[in-house]
């Protein structure tokens, strides 16, 4: 009997850490069937010799939510060997919804997560009200990588509340009625519950989303509600040193209530003896047998300064004509700008009028500040970005060791590279020496990619191919082993995926064939591609032999077929399938 599809003579690395080894792996159907030596042909067979064959990537903090609408191959993502998504983080979601505020969840997801409100409204069939509705209107669109998704906060707030959700407190009813909509939502097939506590994320009138201050008895009362129902938590929390101990505490009264699991962002933050300042918590919260996780970004997240985004030299500068005219010009005319001497001295000179910031969320918020140039890191004009850039290669580096200010210097490269470099402006994760080991504790997985969101500003969307490229292959932190066990059966484990994240027969066949000697992130690039021409910024990968999703190759030397053997992964009573 023929097989399906047989990969031949990889370095299979299966997902959980244990060695690699040299063999063949056999599908039939959406299903491994064969691991070892195959002696059977396959309908196809693909050579994999010299390269790594792992199981499909899991991300776990996608903002994918709307682009699925219009890009059901869910790009970026899915050149960087992901094969399955989590969407709904944060809070913010399209379901449930009543029929009179897809405008209203809208405006939220774009001024939260940079998504273009238009390209929303119209990129999307809004054939739904309720979550389970909007998973079945996602699986008509068959999309070409594995997505599940979580019910968010504010949309279920306003559901029950409608304006009062922002600034008002829900009765002792009203909370019964949010987590009764939650647990069905979760009854209907979402994942799990997602909710935000971070004050900066806002509505477009500036007002705090809504559950930003969501009571303890509020979310323990969703939490019990969701964990009956066999979903999980996600939360986004305020890390803040003042108010992380609440946090934690609030963490705690969830996990005890609902007896799930949860996965929060993670950002390091440094404690007592050089420790996380979470690690206290955490091992508490273990003690005790609660099942708590949290994801981190392998590199320095970051905004990214240039021509073509949204964050030049210094924005928001009322006292600097000359830079908001440049602003405010089409990006395509940016270049030619800065190109006339004049207009570049008049900007060299306001520059030089301004004040450094400290912290590029100072810079966005505030008249007449540039954006940090210690934290601001030159991404060279190669085709992979160098991320790991050191002081050297900060902006106020390079404009020392040329003797400019670094406003002078911020232009001269902008012209060097044609009006296609960029500077990544660190805001989390900013010191690498302590993420390996961070990245090495038992709770915590790598991601925070926001793929789908923040489209205008930050692209961090190839976290994986970093671990890779950077962790693995350039530093040693990592064995291969090690990173690819990261990238899969431990995310599988947050999820409680039991079907995927290992190459093991009789488990679903997502599969990456990747060039671990070569694969690497590309230069994010602007593209007009969104509902309307709207722009955002992907990033492109290199290194991905072939991605095999449910038994169908949807990626081959880094292009994808057109295959869309996507699932929607619903729960269905507390296991995903």
């Amino acid at each position: 009997m023929k097989h399906d599809l047989v990969i031949r003579n990889g370095r299979i690395v299966d997902g959980t850490g244990n060695p690699s080894y040299e063999g063949d792996i056999a599908v039939q159907g959406d299903t491994i069937a064969a691991l070892g030596k195959v002696p059977e042909q396959g309908v196809r067979e693909i050579d994999a010799a010299g390269a790594a064959v792992t199981p499909g990537f899991i991300d776990t903090h996608t903002h994918l939510d709307a682009q699925i609408g219009w890009d059901p191959s869910l790009t970026p993502a899915c050149w960087h060997g992901v094969t399955t998504v989590l969407m709904g983080n944060c809070g913010v979601t399209f379901a449930p919804v009543r029929s009179g505020d897809k405008e209203l969840l809208a405006e939220m997801m774009e001024s939260v997560e940079d998504i273009p409100r238009q390209a929303i409204l119209s990129g999307l069939a809004w054939d739904w009200n309720s979550y389970g509705e909007y998973l079945n209107s996602i699986e008509k669109l068959q999309p070409a990588i594995n997505m599940t998704g979580l019910v968010g906060h504010a949309a279920a707030r306003f559901y029950v509340m409608g304006e009062r959700a922002v600034d008002e407190q829900p009765t002792t009813e009203e909370i019964q009625q949010i987590a009764d909509l939650v647990g069905q939502s979760v009854k209907d097939g979402a994942a799990g519950f997602s909710t935000n506590r971070i004050e900066a994320h806002r509505l477009p009138d500036g007002r705090c989303m809504p559950g930003t201050f969501a009571t303890d008895e509020e979310l323990v009362a969703i939490s019990r509600s969701v964990g009956a129902n066999g979903g999980m938590l996600q939360s986004v929390i305020n890390s803040d040193k003042r108010r992380l101990p609440g946090e934690m505490n609030l963490m705690r009264k969830q996990l005890e209530a609902a007896g799930t699991r949860l996965l929060f962002s993670a950002p390091w933050e440094t404690g007592e003896n050089g420790n996380s300042a979470y690690q206290p918590d955490i091992d508490d919260m273990q003690r005790s047998g609660l099942n708590i996780w949290g994801t981190t970004q392998p590199r320095p997240a970051a905004f990214l300064s240039g021509l073509k985004t949204f964050i030049l030299f210094g924005v928001r500068l009322n006292d600097a004509v000359t830079w908001q005219q440049l602003r405010n010009l089409p990006v395509e005319e940016r270049l030619a700008a800065i190109q006339d001497s004049e207009f570049r001295n008049r900007l060299i000179e306001e520059a030089k009028r301004m004040q450094p910031s400290d912290s590029i969320f100072q810079t966005l918020g505030a008249p007449g500040f540039s954006i940090p140039p210690t934290r601001s890191f030159w991404m060279g004009g190669d085709e992979q970005p160098h991320y790991p850039a050191g002081e050297d290669k900060s902006l106020a580096g390079v404009a020392r060791a040329a003797g400019e200010h670094p406003g002078e210097t911020w232009l001269r490269l902008m012209l060097e590279s044609e009006g296609e470099g960029l500077f990544h402006v660190r805001f989390v994760n900013q010191d690498m020496s302590v993420l390996p080991d961070y990245l090495r504790a038992n709770w915590i997985v790598p991601g925070v990619g926001d793929a789908g969101a923040h489209v205008s500003m930050i692209s961090d969307v190839g976290w994986a191919s970093f671990v890779l490229s950077y962790w693995h292959r350039e530093r040693g932190e990592f064995s291969l082993e090690e990173a690819v066990h990261m990238l899969t059966a431990k995310q599988a484990r947050v999820l409680d995926l039991k079907d995927r994240g290992v190459l093991q027969v009789g488990l679903k066949a997502d599969i990456n064939v990747i060039d671990i000697d070569r694969v690497a992130e590309r230069q994010p690039k602007r593209v007009y591609d969104f509902p309307g021409g709207a722009p955002r910024l992907i990033q492109r990968a290199v290194g991905y032999r072939n991605t095999v999703v449910n038994g169908q190759v949807i990626l081959e030397n880094d292009e994808l077929t057109g295959n869309r053997s996507g699932r929607v992964l619903r729960n269905r009573g507390g296991e995903l399938r």
